[in-house]
């Protein structure tokens, strides 16, 4: 598929792009890149044959071109695997190697949507960006929500809150990091416009681009840090809860180690332990052991033990 990018993307045939004096924007598959990569005059030193192997976003600068390859998460991709393609420019426009048509969906929703006033390459190249990560914000927001419910069952109940949960976020967050990471050097290597394709004009929109890569990249970072803060607030309450039972346990066996000691005394049976021949022996005792229990108790209460 071939397009100029005029006040909107225009559809073209292959001839009327190589000859129009407007910026194009071409997407080929590996095949149909072999094919015709003689009709671009674009110096690429790295095999864009395939992309099979695109486990980076990255640019590279080259002699007369810039390549490189972009790797979108699933979680910002909203699919089951990551998407991925290749692609090269210089100043007359960009080529898209895609196998999956991950390139061209992006390409024909700026098609569909939008309208120049000012069309440039750099401009499209804003736009293209843009929709890489347009739904990240609400995705961060909706990590946000998530994330708030996992601390109100934490503080409820420890035991039956969806920690796992908060571990898998984490690992989606550490992802959307990586490929933050990725968009910023990205951005970067855009913006030096080392070999002159762009109008020194127009940089600022990859400064726009750079700008809200960062504010995402600050957002994961934080939610990053609040995963792990709940994996400490949980194992906290887990440590309070233990805490409680071992404090209930403790009491228990101080209220009954003077208990314990009169059965141990007076299980001995001498001959002449005169308690055991006396009438109110017994219910001396039991009125002793009531007395230790409710002494206990009440001590216990007014340290704030129990």
């Amino acid at each position: 598929m071939y397009y100029l990018i005029r006040n909107t993307l225009e559809e073209c045939s292959a001839e009327q792009c190589h000859d129009a004096d407007a910026p194009f924007v071409a997407v080929l598959t590996p095949q149909q890149w072999l094919e015709e990569s003689e009709n671009f005059d674009m110096g690429i030193d790295f095999d864009m044959n395939s992309n099979e192997d695109i486990l980076t976003t990255k640019a590279e600068v080259n002699y007369d071109s810039l390549t490189g390859t972009f790797c979108i998460p699933v979680q910002s991709a909203c699919t089951d695997v990551p998407e991925s393609f290749s692609f090269a420019l210089d100043e007359t426009g960009i080529v898209f190697i895609d196998r999956n048509k991950n390139a061209l969906n992006l390409v024909q929703r700026i098609q569909r949507n939008k309208k120049w006033r000012k069309p440039s390459l750099e401009r499209f190249l804003y736009d293209f960006l843009e929709l890489i990560i347009h739904n990240d914000l609400q995705i961060m927001q909706r990590y946000e929500r998530e994330l708030d419910g996992i601390e109100k069952e934490i503080m409820d109940n420890a035991e039956e809150a969806h920690i796992q949960r908060n571990n898998e976020i984490r690992g989606d967050i550490r992802d959307l990091r990586i490929h933050y990471e990725q968009l910023q050097d990205l951005g970067q290597e855009l913006e030096e416009n080392e070999n002159g394709f762009f109008e020194e004009d127009n940089i600022r929109y990859f400064h726009m681009f750079s700008s809200r890569v960062d504010r995402l990249y600050d957002a994961a970072t934080h939610l990053r840090d609040y995963t792990i803060q709940l994996n400490d607030l949980y194992q906290s309450q887990l440590d309070v809860k233990q805490n409680r039972i071992m404090t209930v346990l403790t009491v228990v066996t101080t209220i009954f180690m003077p208990l314990t000691l009169i059965v141990g005394w007076y299980g001995m049976n001498f001959k002449y332990m005169p308690e055991l021949e006396w009438i109110f022996g017994y219910p001396v005792i039991i009125g002793l052991s009531v007395l230790i229990v409710a002494g206990s108790l009440i001590f216990f209460k007014v340290k704030k033990i129990l």
